[in-house]
């Protein structure tokens, strides 16, 4: 989210206050913190976050945020300054400092998904009462716009949630939230004729690769 001034409130402090590892979620924070030498826990600060997210995600079937209560859980979970810890999560777009729906619709509109049409992915989210910056009134949908997804050959492009959705227009992008409205997965990657980032249409070049480790040296 680009907010970077997270709300801090007795209510939020009374409903987050006692936020704790589920035993899972536990379990899993030990692990992270195992991958680093002794006396370098501080650099699970990134996973844990997440962890932490995910975990409020999946209690408030949203994708989850962080509220304060929770970055300060994680950093005395870690000993560390909760500054520090906030530095992290202020600064990286992959933590929400504020709620978020079921669905956060991120949009690039960086160069070469503006040139390709990210305008007309926007529209589509317009058309099913999206807002930037907003949560639709039923709770599914977060719509954001966002800087580049480094998915640039395959533009336009979204990430929703944890997928990528690429090549996109007006009716492929309604068609992916229409079903994610109706509660069906729709399939990520590109939304047209192309295997992940290969020529559309298929392999221009070494055709006969395709189906077998064809020998092209005779040829040559």
């Amino acid at each position: 989210m680009a907010a970077k001034r997270l709300p801090d409130t007795p209510e939020l402090r009374e409903r987050w206050g006692s936020f704790a590892w589920t035993p899972e979620n536990e379990a899993q924070a030990k692990t992270v913190i195992g991958r680093y030498p002794p006396g370098r826990q501080h650099s699970a600060i990134i996973p844990l976050l997440d962890l932490a997210q995910r975990q409020i995600g999946a209690e408030t079937e949203t994708q989850g945020w962080l509220p304060i209560p929770v970055i300060e859980f994680v950093a005395a979970y870690l000993d560390m300054p909760y500054i520090r810890a906030y530095e992290v999560a202020t600064f990286y777009t992959m933590f929400n400092l504020a709620p978020v729906g079921r669905f956060h619709v991120q949009v690039c509109g960086t160069t070469p998904c503006m040139l390709r049409g990210s305008d007309e992915v926007l529209a589509a989210c317009y058309a099913r009462g999206m807002k930037k910056g907003q949560t639709t009134g039923d709770g599914l949908f977060t719509l954001n716009e966002v800087e580049c997804l480094g998915v640039c050959a395959n533009a336009p492009m979204v990430q929703i949630n944890d997928d990528n959705y690429e090549d996109l227009s007006f009716d492929s992008m309604a068609a992916i939230l229409d079903a994610l409205a109706k509660g069906e997965t729709p399939k990520p990657g590109p939304q047209i004729e192309r295997q992940t980032s290969c020529p559309e249409g298929g392999p221009t070049t070494l055709a006969a690769m395709v189906e077998e480790n064809h020998d092209y040296r005779s040829e040559w």
